[in-house]
């Protein structure tokens, strides 16, 4: 295993194994952030760009530079978010964010991200560095007490936080808002803000009533924070977007900025009279960053508090909706501890790329998701590129399939990939793989002195984080190359003056070295491998070490490897297929894949099941809700949440026999978690809950005819597919696809729907 692989894998060990990177006295040393992802889900192309390939960029350019660079990164895992999407999966927060961590370190690993060391929030290490900072911060009185008048929802029994809160943005007027921050206009928001408020788990109105909370006193910190802003921004160079936004929060006044939440999931808050809630996320979140330093190596505080002749710069990645929270609330909780915190220097933010035609959206599912990214055959490579090419630094920019082929056919296979196979195959056949004489003419000097041109600026760039004019300054440097090629034409040298001919090749495989240097940061170090490889040298960190001037690091005589294909040509039907596949939403895309999967094969994707109802009662926070034991010839029975009671008394279902759908995702309804659903039959409100009398319980339903294969926790929208070829047919019988009965699979029992009529629907 190379220097550079094992080196490149490291971020993927724990514990001892780590390899441990220090400041050192007398280097420039950098600790370089993304922000931290959240872990409700799949990261999409944007998350992508805004943060964590961007900085990955930049590490890696600073480390082929030799400074000493310290990259950490990892899941952002407590808040409202991370416990809603436990609820909607069925498992425990703690669940999501093992299964959601290990989803993102694979689509990292997958986009060739190098990280030093990827962690989590939900460690020891977050809690203690971070009520250390809150008790500093409240000893120097800069934690204040007071009430917040805050949503209510009275079905779930507890104060809502911000994002278990919809409703109408009061500034934009958009209808689905989050209680914390407008999705349409950016705007940041307190959920009793937003006209017509709905609790987002069961969808009834929240009321409004006061609880007790703690706030950072932002207006006592001001004066200091505009300090800091004013100097750092200069000194760091901060993006025009950044300093905007920053600059719009300290004109229009800060006020008291609250930092408890009422959840269960999160960093526990440990003074007297608030143990009962957590700290909000965006006080806790980005004190991740040190903590996550902290699991990387126990000698954090050397990163965080250097020592005399180790200075620090801190270097931040993030998207713009994260501004605010890293240039003013960060930096203040640090100013309100008195000590001498490293603090943000510089500062990277992109606006926003959208998608064909819309925004792309965890939350929403729309766009190209980091799986969706490896699933397609293209190589990672080509996917840091156009990211990275299009990365919308000054305004917002958008991902084009068009545009994604014709930068992979134009610009990576037609002009990088074509220089570097031409040279690499004519040293092969002509050279027998070894790199001839260089003997300089005055037109090769005047080409190297035009690349020495373009690398003086990549490296400018570079040093400003431009990543989008660097990219462009290395395939400046790539077409150089190939007019190099083209207007010496080895080819035809060859046989008139090989002498020349050899000369002109051994440039042009120095210029392939130096394009591999140049584009490792960006194309990531999987694809200049492939370039090290065929030039016949190992990946080390002095073979890919970028220099101030075109060094000939190959000299006379070496042995080049074999000659390999960088990049292929995606074809017109290709690109239009992927287009068509990536169109909509995610769920969307499930759930015309599930409904095209049934009708080619008439395979049947529910989990019916005959079931008994032991209990039933009254849910006693809602006016249509049920609270049943089903047995399903399960070891437990389910507890299910039905809402029958404008349909049925309770001594009506309880001993009934029932369909179940075993296969939904579990979901809280009015607080309840419900394990399932009893299936309708339903026709101009004639609502009947399916017969199955003389069946067995735990009995499989399955239309006679079809392939049962269950799907996984479907949720609302995949269930509607999975079950939109189900209706009524004649005399009561069930149907799927107007022709498969509905029958059980052991004792032939027909499924009912007890009286409604044909063309009913199931729900």
């Amino acid at each position: 295993m190379t220097t550079e692989l094992n080196r490149k894998l490291s971020w993927l060990r724990v514990g001892d194994e780590t390899p441990k990177v220090l400041p050192v006295a007398g280097k420039r040393n950098v600790l370089i952030t993304s922000a931290l992802p959240y872990v409700n889900n799949v990261p999409h192309l944007g998350n992508l760009i805004g943060a964590v390939l961007s900085a990955d960029v930049y590490a890696r350019y600073l480390r082929q530079r030799g400074v000493n660079c310290l990259y950490v990164c990892g899941t952002d895992e407590y808040g409202t978010a991370t416990e809603t999407k436990a609820q909607q999966e069925g498992l425990t927060p703690k669940e999501i964010c093992d299964k959601y961590n290990a989803l993102h370190r694979e689509v990292y690993e997958w986009f060739d991200i190098d990280f030093d060391y990827f962690g989590r929030t939900s460690t020891n290490e977050q809690t203690e560095i971070c009520q250390e900072i809150f008790w500093d911060a409240h000893k120097n009185g800069y934690v204040v007490e007071g009430q917040l008048e805050q949503l209510y929802c009275r079905n779930d029994k507890r104060f809502l936080a911000d994002r278990y809160v919809q409703g109408t943005c009061p500034l934009c007027g958009f209808e689905d808002a989050r209680g914390d921050q407008c999705d349409n206009c950016g705007r940041l928001l307190n959920p009793i803000e937003l006209i017509s408020p709905r609790c987002s788990t069961c969808r009834t109105e929240p009321e409004v009533k006061k609880t007790n909370h703690l706030f950072l006193d932002l207006p006592e910190l001001k004066d200091e924070l505009a300090n800091y802003v004013e100097e750092t921004s200069k000194k760091g160079d901060w993006s025009a977007n950044a300093l905007t936004m920053t600059q719009t929060w300290l004109r229009d006044g800060l006020r008291q900025r609250c930092i408890t939440r009422d959840l269960k999931w999160g960093t526990p808050v440990p003074l007297e009279g608030y143990t009962d809630k957590v700290f909000y996320v965006w006080f806790d979140a980005p004190i991740g960053y040190i903590s996550i330093t902290a699991s990387c190596t126990d000698e954090w505080r050397k990163w965080w508090f250097p020592q005399p002749g180790q200075d620090v710069e801190l270097i931040q990645f993030m998207g713009k909706d994260n501004v605010p929270f890293h240039t003013v609330i960060f930096p203040s909780t640090l100013i309100a501890t008195r000590k001498d915190w490293t603090r943000m220097q510089a500062i990277s933010t992109t606006e926003y790329l959208n998608y064909e035609d819309g925004k792309f959206s965890k939350r929403n599912g729309v766009g190209v998701f980091g799986t969706d990214a490896k699933e397609t055959n293209i190589p990672a490579e080509v996917w840091r590129y156009y990211l990275l090419s299009n990365r919308p630094e000054l305004a917002d920019s958008t991902f084009l399939w068009s545009d994604f082929t014709a930068k992979n056919n134009d610009e990576l296979l037609k002009n990088l990939g074509n220089f570097i196979n031409r040279t690499m195959s004519f040293v092969t056949r002509n050279f027998d793989s070894t790199i001839p004489l260089v003997e300089l003419s005055k037109d090769d000097e005047e080409v190297i002195a035009n690349i020495n041109l373009e690398l003086e600026e990549y490296i400018t760039q570079m040093d400003k984080v431009a990543l989008k004019a660097g990219i462009k300054k290395a395939m400046a440097i790539s077409k150089i190359g190939n007019q190099y090629l083209q207007s010496n034409q080895p080819w035809v040298l060859e046989k008139t003056d090989k002498k020349r001919a050899g000369s002109v090749l051994a440039v042009a495989s120095n210029l392939v070295h130096l394009l591999a240097d140049l584009l490792e940061p960006f194309l990531g170090s999987q694809w200049s491998g492939k370039v090290y490889s065929m030039l016949g040298v190992e990946a080390t960190a002095e073979t890919s070490k970028i220099s101030n001037q075109f060094v000939f690091k190959l000299k006379k005589g070496h042995r080049i490897g074999e000659p390999v294909l960088l990049f292929r040509e995606i074809k017109d039907k290709e690109r239009d297929e992927l287009r068509k596949k990536y169109a909509g939403s995610q769920a969307e895309r499930l759930a015309s894949a599930a409904q095209a999967d049934v009708n080619a094969d008439s395979v049947f994707r529910l989990d019916l099941r005959v079931g008994v109802v032991n209990e039933c009662i009254e849910h006693p926070e809602s006016q249509t809700l049920f609270i049943c034991k089903v047995d399903v010839g399960e070891e437990n029975p389910r507890e299910l949440v039905a809402g029958l009671r404008e349909f049925y008394k309770r001594e009506e279902i309880i001993g009934r026999k029932v369909v179940v759908v075993c296969n939904m995702a579990r979901t809280r309804l009015a607080g309840i978690e419900s394990q399932g659903m009893m299936l309708t039959a339903e026709k101009k409100k004639d609502v009947k809950l399916l017969e199955v009398s003389d069946a067995a319980v735990g009995e499989l339903l399955v239309p006679e005819g079809t392939r049962s294969e269950p799907s996984p926790a479907l949720d609302r929208k995949a269930f509607q597919a999975a079950s939109k070829g189900l209706r009524v047919g004649k005399e009561s019988s069930i149907l799927f696809e107007k022709k498969h009965v509905l029958k059980t699979a052991e004792s032939n029992t027909l499924a009912s729907s007890a009286g409604v009529a044909e063309g009913g629907k199931l729900k």
